[in-house]
């Protein structure tokens, strides 16, 4: 197991993030897997931070009176490195050895580059690139901390491969000398004594593992595909009520056809072929660890644009798409099958790649890990496969299965036309649906992409869940038809409009103020400085409840559900999930921004007291 350099409750200096200056920290836990330290500041800021970002308070020399002016040769204590015989020369009788003599020379440069002026950066966006972003819209502005004899500014141009950080605090020629500095000094380090090294810890720090850790996380991997044939078995009923539970399960063999598989791998496939078309414009994501930045093509909409005249082609030539209905269950269950195959894959891949592109959230526990997916972002060359997954198959699949619904429900009622309630649904969820894909850049910011590895959570949910169960309302439709007036529908697009009008309003404000801060549209929003140097939103839609977004996502599924009527609260699962889905996202969001906002989160807290619901939640 790697040694680890500082213990807990060491104070020591830590570099702040997206400069070169250090602070006093306290170290809290060091995380084994990461080889991260997790410190806190001053002033209550929770960061983790890399070994070679955290100096011993030993590797600084405090900085004397005088004036900032003054040559460091000229201050008070300093040594003259002329190589002329001065007064404060030691006789040759009593040199240091060279070694010391080297470390003393190392320590009198950091002397020299610490007290150089410091000199902030306005930096310029960075076109298509996105800084980093937990769950609230961020800015980029100056400091609030005050320096004196700040003089100038310097600008990089757009095309500059320099990350976009705040400010820089000292001048780039001494920021490589710094850097140099601390290489030789970790050498001398790493040579010297074991007696002069930090002790070694080698207990695994316990980690707060969410979804009800290990047991928690190997009873939902084996209950979610038993809970999915449950419903679609329930919903396929001629009464689905709750009195008629559990519903008959058909025979295992019954369930499987290879041949239903084979069509299913066949339709991953054709979306990797789109997903790997050189069309859309290509971005940058957040930086990772390491401090690079994954490549990303945004082509979902085409993708969707040729799938859809793929099919319309197939309708065309006399292709049944009932095939799909009449075999839902195999299909589901095929699905699942291929998402516990990837998975697999997934982990036993994650064991052979470097630390720094683990994701954060995984524990060293393999039961865990696999569920909650060890790597952050694997890809095959140049194939992300999370990236992939999260909008292709599933999302796209959906609005395919919400089809197959519609032809089935006029096939099995002989319909002329498909019901009110059918349209309704299937327009809904392809507006939903179309949205994602035409802001497909805005998923890069997201939790699963930024925090989450891709495990069994993020494979069954995007290739089983999304597609067999975002699609439940217009499988029960099929069996189970309900005729709408036009007054009720009146009033259910218009609840459907209510909540999509606040879901993309408030998205879009967020993504234009962490794209253009400046933007002039957006004067007008008030914000709370925090010592990351980002900014949170508390005006606008941000400032009516913490996640706005969540609102209108709530909102839009129960105008989904409507349409299915009253008689029975099976279309309401949707509705029920999502919103223990979304209470429980906005907790793990509300636990990552209080670690690392601290003290500015919880004066976002006082001025925006609701998380999804105004006045209730």
């Amino acid at each position: 197991m790697p040694s680890r350099k500082f213990a807990n409750g060491e104070v020591v200096r830590g570099r702040w993030p997206g400069s070169s200056l250090y602070y006093e920290v306290e170290i809290l836990s060091h995380d084994s897997n990461s080889q991260l330290y997790t410190v806190k500041y001053k002033d209550g800021t929770e960061l983790e931070l890399k070994e070679n970002d955290i100096k011993p308070l030993t590797s600084f020399r405090q900085r004397k009176s005088g004036s900032s002016s003054s040559s460091p040769s000229r201050r008070r204590g300093s040594r003259s490195r002329s190589r002329s015989g001065s007064p404060g020369r030691p006789p040759k009788t009593s040199r240091r050895s060279a070694s010391a003599s080297h470390q003393a020379d190392i320590k009198e440069a950091r002397k020299e580059i610490l007290e150089v002026k410091l000199t902030p950066l306005v930096l310029k966006s960075f076109g298509n690139s996105i800084s980093r972003y937990n769950g609230e819209p961020e800015r980029i502005e100056r400091n609030d901390t005050p320096h004196k004899n700040v003089q100038e500014e310097l600008q990089f141009p757009q095309e500059s491969s320099y990350m976009s950080t705040q400010h820089s605090l000292r001048p780039r020629r001494e920021e490589i000398k710094f850097k140099e500095i601390d290489s030789k000094e970790e050498k001398i380090i790493t040579k010297g004594p074991a007696s002069l090294r930090t002790f070694e810890v080698t207990a695994t720090q316990t980690k707060n593992l969410e979804f009800g850790g290990v047991p928690g996380t190997f009873l939902i991997m084996l209950g979610l595909p038993v809970f999915l044939f449950l419903l679609l078995l329930m919903c396929k009923q001629r009464d689905p009520s709750l009195l008629n539970f559990p519903p008959p399960l058909p025979a295992l063999y019954d369930l499987w056809e290879t041949r239903i598989l084979g069509i299913y791998f066949l339709w991953f496939f054709l979306q990797a072929l789109f997903y790997l078309l050189p069309i859309g414009k290509v971005v940058e994501g957040t930086p990772l660890v390491n401090g690079r930045r994954l490549k990303y093509r945004l082509n979902g909409f085409y993708a969707f644009i040729l799938t859809s005249a793929l099919i319309g082609a197939s309708v065309f030539w006399g292709i049944e798409l009932y095939y799909v209905y009449s075999h839902f269950l195999q299909f589901a269950l095929a699905a699942v099958v291929f998402s516990l195959v990837l998975s697999i894959y997934l982990y036993a891949r994650s064991l052979k790649v470097p630390r720094d592109e683990l994701s954060p959230a995984s524990s060293g526990n393999a039961i865990y890990d696999f569920f909650i997916g060890r790597e952050l972002n694997p890809r095959i060359g140049t194939f992300d496969l999370k990236y992939f997954c999260e909008l292709r198959p599933g999302l796209i699949g959906w609005v395919l299965i919400n089809l197959v619904m519609l032809l089935a429900e006029m096939k099995l009622q002989s319909r002329n036309a498909p019901s009110l309630a059918m349209v309704l649904v299937n327009s809904f969820q392809l507006l939903y649906v179309v949205d994602a894909l035409w802001n497909e850049e805005a998923l890069l910011t997201t939790m699963d992409i930024i925090h989450d590895g891709f495990g069994f959570m993020l494979a069954f949910g995007d290739l089983v869940w999304v597609p067999f169960i975002y699609s439940f309302q217009a499988f029960y439709l099929v069996s189970h038809p309900n005729d709408l007036s036009w007054p009720v529908a009146s009033l259910i697009i218009a609840l459907k409009l209510f909540g999509y009008v606040i879901f993309r309003c408030a998205n879009s404000q967020k993504n234009a103020f962490r794209k253009n801060p400046t933007d002039p549209k957006l004067a007008h929003l008030k914000t709370i400085h925090t010592s990351t140097g980002k900014n949170l939103l508390v005006s606008g839609w941000w400032g009516f409840v913490r996640h706005p977004n969540y609102l209108g996502d709530l909102i839009m599924a129960l105008a989904w559900s409507l349409p299915c009527g009253f008689n029975h609260i099976l279309p309401y699962f949707y509705v029920i999930y999502f919103t223990t889905l979304l209470v429980h996202r906005e907790a793990r969001d509300e636990h990552h921004c209080k670690k690392k906002y601290g003290l500015a989160w919880e004066k976002y807290c006082q001025r925006v007291p609701y998380r999804i619901f105004p006045y209730v939640y």
